[in-house]
Protein backbone atom coordinates (compact mmCIF):
# COMPACT_ATOMS: atom_id res chain seq x y z
CA UNK A 1 0.00 0.00 0.00
CA UNK A 2 1.00 3.62 -0.64
CA UNK A 3 1.13 6.22 1.99
CA UNK A 4 1.82 9.31 0.40
CA UNK A 5 5.28 10.02 -0.09
CA UNK A 6 6.71 7.87 -2.53
CA UNK A 7 8.64 9.13 -4.77
CA UNK A 8 9.72 11.89 -2.19
CA UNK A 9 13.62 12.31 -1.49
CA UNK A 10 14.60 13.59 1.40
CA UNK A 11 18.34 14.69 2.67
CA UNK A 12 18.65 14.41 6.39
CA UNK A 13 21.44 16.10 8.35
CA UNK A 14 19.98 15.57 12.00
CA UNK A 15 20.78 14.12 15.35
CA UNK A 16 19.79 13.95 18.88
CA UNK A 17 16.06 13.17 19.05
CA UNK A 18 13.64 15.68 17.66
CA UNK A 19 14.96 15.91 13.96
CA UNK A 20 15.47 12.01 13.52
CA UNK A 21 12.03 11.37 14.75
CA UNK A 22 10.50 14.08 12.74
CA UNK A 23 12.27 12.85 9.50
CA UNK A 24 11.26 9.47 10.45
CA UNK A 25 7.75 10.39 9.82
CA UNK A 26 7.94 11.07 6.78
CA UNK A 27 10.28 8.06 6.06
CA UNK A 28 7.36 5.56 7.41
CA UNK A 29 5.09 7.38 4.65
CA UNK A 30 7.28 5.95 1.75
CA UNK A 31 9.87 8.96 1.54
CA UNK A 32 13.32 7.96 0.61
CA UNK A 33 15.29 9.72 3.37
CA UNK A 34 19.20 9.19 3.08
CA UNK A 35 20.91 10.30 6.77
CA UNK A 36 23.80 11.90 6.89
CA UNK A 37 26.04 11.11 9.32
CA UNK A 38 29.65 12.05 10.44
CA UNK A 39 32.19 8.80 9.84
CA UNK A 40 32.09 8.23 13.20
CA UNK A 41 28.70 8.33 13.55
CA UNK A 42 25.78 10.68 14.89
CA UNK A 43 25.21 11.48 18.59
CA UNK A 44 22.06 9.10 18.70
CA UNK A 45 24.34 5.87 18.15
CA UNK A 46 26.93 6.95 21.36
CA UNK A 47 24.58 7.32 24.10
CA UNK A 48 20.75 6.70 24.54
CA UNK A 49 18.27 6.26 27.94
CA UNK A 50 19.19 3.42 30.08
CA UNK A 51 22.33 2.86 29.88
CA UNK A 52 22.08 -0.34 27.54
CA UNK A 53 22.45 -1.13 24.23
CA UNK A 54 21.22 -4.15 21.54
CA UNK A 55 24.16 -5.17 19.69
CA UNK A 56 25.38 -1.73 20.05
CA UNK A 57 22.66 0.07 18.92
CA UNK A 58 21.17 2.53 21.65
CA UNK A 59 18.11 2.92 22.61
CA UNK A 60 17.96 7.03 20.77
CA UNK A 61 18.93 5.33 17.70
CA UNK A 62 16.22 2.44 17.54
CA UNK A 63 13.88 5.00 18.41
CA UNK A 64 14.02 7.73 15.75
CA UNK A 65 15.95 5.95 12.95
CA UNK A 66 13.47 3.49 11.32
CA UNK A 67 13.18 3.74 7.26
CA UNK A 68 16.09 5.71 6.22
CA UNK A 69 19.18 4.72 4.60
CA UNK A 70 22.41 5.51 6.36
CA UNK A 71 25.04 7.67 4.48
CA UNK A 72 28.76 8.40 6.23
CA UNK A 73 30.26 11.35 5.12
CA UNK A 74 32.79 13.84 6.44
CA UNK A 75 31.85 17.32 5.78
CA UNK A 76 34.97 18.51 7.19
CA UNK A 77 36.75 17.50 3.84
CA UNK A 78 35.45 19.69 0.72
CA UNK A 79 34.96 16.33 -1.21
CA UNK A 80 32.72 15.57 1.85
CA UNK A 81 30.86 18.95 1.20
CA UNK A 82 30.88 18.67 -2.64
CA UNK A 83 29.19 15.27 -2.38
CA UNK A 84 26.64 16.83 0.09
CA UNK A 85 26.00 19.37 -2.84
CA UNK A 86 25.58 16.95 -5.94
CA UNK A 87 22.61 15.21 -3.48
CA UNK A 88 21.13 18.06 -3.06
CA UNK A 89 20.72 18.77 -6.53
CA UNK A 90 18.85 15.49 -6.40
CA UNK A 91 15.95 15.61 -3.46
CA UNK A 92 13.02 17.38 -2.36
CA UNK A 93 13.78 18.46 0.73
CA UNK A 94 16.58 19.26 2.78
CA UNK A 95 16.07 18.49 6.84
CA UNK A 96 18.78 20.15 9.61
CA UNK A 97 19.10 20.68 13.33
CA UNK A 98 22.32 22.38 13.30
CA UNK A 99 22.62 25.26 15.33
CA UNK A 100 21.86 28.31 13.34
CA UNK A 101 24.96 28.82 10.71
CA UNK A 102 26.77 25.55 11.10
CA UNK A 103 24.94 24.69 7.38
CA UNK A 104 25.77 28.12 6.12
CA UNK A 105 29.72 27.96 7.13
CA UNK A 106 29.82 24.31 5.62
CA UNK A 107 28.56 26.12 2.41
CA UNK A 108 25.33 23.64 2.72
CA UNK A 109 22.87 26.48 4.08
CA UNK A 110 19.48 27.68 2.50
CA UNK A 111 20.88 30.05 -0.17
CA UNK A 112 23.36 27.57 -0.85
CA UNK A 113 20.80 24.67 -1.43
CA UNK A 114 18.33 26.82 -3.14
CA UNK A 115 20.70 28.24 -5.66
CA UNK A 116 21.72 24.22 -6.56
CA UNK A 117 17.96 23.82 -7.08
CA UNK A 118 15.52 26.58 -6.27
CA UNK A 119 12.34 24.80 -5.45
CA UNK A 120 14.10 22.87 -2.91
CA UNK A 121 12.42 22.86 0.52
CA UNK A 122 14.82 23.53 3.29
CA UNK A 123 13.77 22.19 6.77
CA UNK A 124 15.31 23.68 10.08
CA UNK A 125 14.93 22.21 13.50
CA UNK A 126 16.56 24.22 16.71
CA UNK A 127 16.38 25.04 20.33
CA UNK A 128 15.42 29.08 20.11
CA UNK A 129 15.20 29.64 16.24
CA UNK A 130 17.17 31.30 14.36
CA UNK A 131 17.62 34.55 15.42
CA UNK A 132 17.12 36.51 18.64
CA UNK A 133 19.46 36.89 22.33
CA UNK A 134 19.26 32.83 23.09
CA UNK A 135 20.25 31.86 19.27
CA UNK A 136 23.44 30.96 20.14
CA UNK A 137 22.32 28.71 22.99
CA UNK A 138 21.74 24.68 23.65
CA UNK A 139 18.32 23.57 23.22
CA UNK A 140 17.44 20.53 24.58
CA UNK A 141 14.11 18.87 26.21
CA UNK A 142 14.29 19.46 29.91
CA UNK A 143 16.05 22.84 29.32
CA UNK A 144 12.61 23.94 27.11
CA UNK A 145 10.49 22.42 29.38
CA UNK A 146 11.92 24.77 32.42
CA UNK A 147 11.82 27.68 30.36
CA UNK A 148 9.07 27.62 28.87
CA UNK A 149 6.54 27.00 31.88
CA UNK A 150 6.08 22.87 31.43
CA UNK A 151 8.46 21.38 34.37
CA UNK A 152 6.26 24.21 36.75
CA UNK A 153 3.12 23.27 35.17
CA UNK A 154 3.80 19.73 35.57
CA UNK A 155 4.94 20.14 39.27
CA UNK A 156 3.01 20.54 42.28
CA UNK A 157 2.13 23.10 45.13
CA UNK A 158 3.88 20.79 47.75
CA UNK A 159 6.80 19.13 45.98
CA UNK A 160 7.35 21.98 43.10
CA UNK A 161 8.20 21.88 39.81
CA UNK A 162 8.88 18.70 38.03
CA UNK A 163 9.82 17.77 34.31
CA UNK A 164 7.41 15.39 32.03
CA UNK A 165 8.76 11.88 32.45
CA UNK A 166 9.63 11.60 28.44
CA UNK A 167 10.97 14.03 26.25
CA UNK A 168 7.73 15.39 25.06
CA UNK A 169 9.23 18.96 23.56
CA UNK A 170 10.88 16.54 20.99
CA UNK A 171 8.32 14.65 20.32
CA UNK A 172 6.03 17.40 19.77
CA UNK A 173 8.72 19.22 17.96
CA UNK A 174 9.16 16.50 16.03
CA UNK A 175 5.62 15.88 14.94
CA UNK A 176 5.36 19.83 14.09
CA UNK A 177 8.63 19.36 12.05
CA UNK A 178 7.28 16.56 9.92
CA UNK A 179 3.72 18.85 9.47
CA UNK A 180 5.55 21.87 8.29
CA UNK A 181 7.37 20.22 5.79
CA UNK A 182 4.18 18.51 4.04
CA UNK A 183 2.68 21.33 3.97
CA UNK A 184 5.61 22.70 2.25
CA UNK A 185 5.54 19.71 -0.24
CA UNK A 186 2.05 20.26 -1.07
CA UNK A 187 2.72 24.27 -1.62
CA UNK A 188 5.34 23.02 -3.91
CA UNK A 189 2.76 20.43 -5.42
CA UNK A 190 0.52 23.45 -6.13
CA UNK A 191 3.11 26.32 -7.18
CA UNK A 192 6.45 25.09 -8.16
CA UNK A 193 7.64 26.99 -5.41
CA UNK A 194 10.02 25.70 -2.64
CA UNK A 195 11.00 27.61 0.75
CA UNK A 196 12.23 27.49 3.97
CA UNK A 197 10.38 25.70 7.31
CA UNK A 198 11.84 26.42 10.48
CA UNK A 199 10.91 24.80 13.80
CA UNK A 200 11.96 25.48 17.02
CA UNK A 201 11.52 23.80 20.74
CA UNK A 202 10.99 27.01 22.98
CA UNK A 203 7.53 27.45 20.54
CA UNK A 204 6.67 23.87 20.30
CA UNK A 205 6.70 24.05 24.26
CA UNK A 206 4.81 26.93 24.41
CA UNK A 207 2.38 25.52 21.58
CA UNK A 208 2.31 22.32 23.38
CA UNK A 209 0.52 24.71 26.63
CA UNK A 210 -1.79 26.23 24.00
CA UNK A 211 -5.06 25.34 26.58
CA UNK A 212 -3.29 26.81 29.92
CA UNK A 213 -1.65 29.69 28.54
CA UNK A 214 -5.20 30.87 26.68
CA UNK A 215 -6.62 30.35 30.25
CA UNK A 216 -3.84 32.86 31.72
CA UNK A 217 -3.47 35.06 29.05
CA UNK A 218 -7.67 35.79 29.41
CA UNK A 219 -7.92 34.89 33.01
CA UNK A 220 -9.23 38.18 35.09
CA UNK A 221 -6.88 37.18 37.85
CA UNK A 222 -3.51 34.90 36.47
CA UNK A 223 -2.10 33.04 39.24
CA UNK A 224 0.65 33.82 41.11
CA UNK A 225 1.71 29.64 41.48
CA UNK A 226 0.75 27.62 38.26
CA UNK A 227 1.96 24.33 39.21
CA UNK A 228 -1.06 21.82 40.19
CA UNK A 229 -3.13 22.37 43.24
CA UNK A 230 -3.69 19.26 45.03
CA UNK A 231 -4.41 16.51 43.22
CA UNK A 232 -5.98 18.51 40.79
CA UNK A 233 -4.21 18.18 37.54
CA UNK A 234 -3.91 21.90 36.30
CA UNK A 235 -4.39 25.34 37.74
CA UNK A 236 -7.18 26.06 35.22
CA UNK A 237 -9.51 22.88 35.79
CA UNK A 238 -12.23 22.04 38.21
CA UNK A 239 -12.11 19.46 41.10
CA UNK A 240 -11.64 16.54 40.77
CA UNK A 241 -9.98 16.10 37.25
CA UNK A 242 -6.54 14.79 38.58
CA UNK A 243 -5.34 11.39 39.51
CA UNK A 244 -5.57 10.09 43.46
CA UNK A 245 -4.55 6.60 45.33
CA UNK A 246 -6.32 3.61 45.94
CA UNK A 247 -5.92 1.35 48.53
CA UNK A 248 -3.23 -0.69 45.60
CA UNK A 249 -2.86 1.69 42.85
CA UNK A 250 -3.75 5.05 41.96
CA UNK A 251 -6.63 6.20 39.70
CA UNK A 252 -7.39 9.19 37.27
CA UNK A 253 -10.62 11.30 37.39
CA UNK A 254 -11.57 12.96 34.40
CA UNK A 255 -14.62 15.91 34.00
CA UNK A 256 -17.21 14.46 36.60
CA UNK A 257 -20.06 15.79 38.86
CA UNK A 258 -19.14 16.59 42.13
CA UNK A 259 -22.26 15.06 43.76
CA UNK A 260 -21.76 11.93 41.59
CA UNK A 261 -18.52 11.34 42.81
CA UNK A 262 -19.50 12.41 46.44
CA UNK A 263 -22.45 9.44 46.09
CA UNK A 264 -20.12 7.30 44.66
CA UNK A 265 -17.41 7.72 47.26
CA UNK A 266 -20.14 7.95 50.16
CA UNK A 267 -19.07 11.65 51.11
CA UNK A 268 -21.41 13.09 54.08
CA UNK A 269 -23.33 15.86 52.79
CA UNK A 270 -21.46 17.63 55.64
CA UNK A 271 -18.37 17.11 54.43
CA UNK A 272 -19.56 18.76 50.57
CA UNK A 273 -18.49 21.50 48.88
CA UNK A 274 -20.86 22.86 46.13
CA UNK A 275 -19.80 22.49 42.33
CA UNK A 276 -19.91 25.91 42.16
CA UNK A 277 -16.76 26.26 44.18
CA UNK A 278 -15.26 23.29 42.10
CA UNK A 279 -12.60 26.14 40.54
CA UNK A 280 -12.06 28.14 43.77
CA UNK A 281 -11.64 24.85 46.36
CA UNK A 282 -9.97 22.69 43.94
CA UNK A 283 -7.16 21.68 46.66
CA UNK A 284 -9.67 21.54 49.55
CA UNK A 285 -12.10 18.99 47.43
CA UNK A 286 -9.20 16.93 46.14
CA UNK A 287 -8.23 16.51 49.85
CA UNK A 288 -11.92 15.13 50.53
CA UNK A 289 -11.70 12.95 47.99
CA UNK A 290 -8.30 11.21 48.36
CA UNK A 291 -9.74 10.43 52.04
CA UNK A 292 -12.33 8.47 50.80
CA UNK A 293 -10.90 6.98 47.71
CA UNK A 294 -7.54 5.20 49.32
CA UNK A 295 -10.17 3.29 51.77
CA UNK A 296 -10.70 0.65 48.92
CA UNK A 297 -8.72 -1.12 46.41
CA UNK A 298 -8.82 0.21 42.29
CA UNK A 299 -10.89 -2.87 41.34
CA UNK A 300 -13.29 -1.91 43.50
CA UNK A 301 -13.75 1.87 42.32
CA UNK A 302 -13.56 0.44 38.96
CA UNK A 303 -17.07 -1.13 39.13
CA UNK A 304 -18.80 1.73 40.80
CA UNK A 305 -17.40 4.20 38.71
CA UNK A 306 -18.15 1.86 35.85
CA UNK A 307 -21.82 1.94 37.31
CA UNK A 308 -22.37 5.24 37.00
CA UNK A 309 -20.57 6.14 34.17
CA UNK A 310 -18.02 8.38 35.82
CA UNK A 311 -14.76 9.11 33.03
CA UNK A 312 -11.59 7.41 34.67
CA UNK A 313 -8.74 5.49 34.16
CA UNK A 314 -6.74 3.42 36.35
CA UNK A 315 -3.17 4.40 35.84
CA UNK A 316 -0.98 1.95 34.29
CA UNK A 317 2.83 1.17 34.73
CA UNK A 318 4.49 0.09 30.98
CA UNK A 319 3.86 -3.70 32.09
CA UNK A 320 -0.23 -2.59 31.90
CA UNK A 321 0.48 -0.54 28.51
CA UNK A 322 1.54 -3.66 26.88
CA UNK A 323 -0.94 -5.62 27.83
CA UNK A 324 -3.93 -3.27 27.72
CA UNK A 325 -6.49 -4.69 25.18
CA UNK A 326 -6.93 -1.65 23.29
CA UNK A 327 -3.05 -1.09 22.91
CA UNK A 328 -2.61 -4.38 21.95
CA UNK A 329 -5.58 -4.12 19.00
CA UNK A 330 -4.10 -1.08 18.06
CA UNK A 331 -0.62 -2.81 17.62
CA UNK A 332 1.05 0.56 18.82
CA UNK A 333 4.30 -1.79 19.40
CA UNK A 334 6.17 -3.69 16.95
CA UNK A 335 9.16 -6.23 17.00
CA UNK A 336 11.18 -6.22 14.30
CA UNK A 337 14.50 -7.57 12.98
CA UNK A 338 17.07 -5.12 13.45
CA UNK A 339 19.88 -5.03 10.93
CA UNK A 340 22.07 -7.67 13.31
CA UNK A 341 19.91 -9.94 13.18
CA UNK A 342 18.53 -9.13 17.13
CA UNK A 343 14.65 -8.98 17.17
CA UNK A 344 13.99 -5.21 18.41
CA UNK A 345 10.99 -3.24 19.67
CA UNK A 346 9.75 -0.32 18.66
CA UNK A 347 6.51 1.91 18.73
CA UNK A 348 4.66 1.60 15.67
CA UNK A 349 3.17 4.37 13.78
CA UNK A 350 1.02 6.19 14.93
CA UNK A 351 -1.66 6.97 11.97
CA UNK A 352 -3.56 4.83 9.94
CA UNK A 353 -4.19 5.37 6.47
CA UNK A 354 -7.10 3.64 5.26
CA UNK A 355 -7.18 0.63 8.08
CA UNK A 356 -3.44 0.67 7.64
CA UNK A 357 -0.28 1.76 9.32
CA UNK A 358 2.54 2.06 7.42
CA UNK A 359 5.32 -1.22 8.22
CA UNK A 360 8.45 -0.46 9.05
CA UNK A 361 10.77 -1.12 5.63
CA UNK A 362 13.75 -0.53 7.07
CA UNK A 363 14.73 -0.78 10.75
CA UNK A 364 17.36 1.44 12.41
CA UNK A 365 20.35 0.75 10.06
CA UNK A 366 24.35 0.57 10.24
CA UNK A 367 26.61 3.81 10.28
CA UNK A 368 26.97 4.08 6.61
CA UNK A 369 25.23 1.20 5.31
CA UNK A 370 23.90 2.83 2.43
CA UNK A 371 27.14 4.86 1.65
CA UNK A 372 28.19 2.45 -1.49
CA UNK A 373 24.88 2.67 -2.84
CA UNK A 374 24.03 6.47 -2.83
CA UNK A 375 27.42 7.55 -4.11
CA UNK A 376 26.72 5.02 -7.04
CA UNK A 377 23.33 6.87 -7.29
CA UNK A 378 25.26 9.70 -7.95
CA UNK A 379 27.16 8.05 -10.68
CA UNK A 380 30.32 7.47 -9.02
CA UNK A 381 32.40 3.92 -9.97
CA UNK A 382 33.23 1.57 -6.96
CA UNK A 383 37.14 2.37 -8.06
CA UNK A 384 35.84 6.16 -6.86
CA UNK A 385 34.03 5.05 -3.51
CA UNK A 386 36.59 2.83 -2.07
CA UNK A 387 39.30 5.95 -2.93
CA UNK A 388 36.67 8.16 -1.30
CA UNK A 389 36.86 5.44 1.89
CA UNK A 390 40.45 5.27 2.24
CA UNK A 391 40.63 8.99 2.04
CA UNK A 392 38.86 8.88 5.15
CA UNK A 393 35.82 10.76 3.15
CA UNK A 394 32.94 8.38 3.41
CA UNK A 395 33.14 4.86 5.17
CA UNK A 396 30.30 2.01 5.87
CA UNK A 397 30.45 -0.36 8.55
CA UNK A 398 31.57 -4.02 8.99
CA UNK A 399 28.78 -5.97 8.99
CA UNK A 400 29.88 -8.23 11.71
CA UNK A 401 30.28 -5.12 14.29
CA UNK A 402 28.50 -1.83 12.74
CA UNK A 403 31.90 -0.23 13.59
CA UNK A 404 32.82 2.42 11.20
CA UNK A 405 35.11 1.22 8.59
CA UNK A 406 37.49 3.89 6.66
CA UNK A 407 40.01 1.76 5.17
Amino acid sequence: MAFGLEGVRILSFNHFFMGPVGVQHLGDLGADVISVEPIQGAFQRKWGGTGETVDGQTMLQLAGNRNKRSLALNLKDPRGVEIARQLIATVDVLAENYRPGVMDGLGLGYEAARAIKPDIIYAAASGFGTTGPYVNRPGQDLIIQAMSGLAAITGDREHGPRAVGVSVVDHHGAALYAMGILAALLRRERTGQGGRVDVNLLSSAIDLQQESFVCYLNSKQPPADIRQPGRVSGWYFPAPYGVYPSRDGHLAISLCPLETIYDVLGVPASERIPEAEAFQRQEDISTILAHYLIRETTAHWVDRFEERHIWYSPVNDYAAVLADPQVRHLQSFAEVEGWTGTPVGLVSHPVRYDGQAPGVRLPPQALGAQTQEILGELGLNQETIEGLRNHGVVSWSDSSSGSPTTE
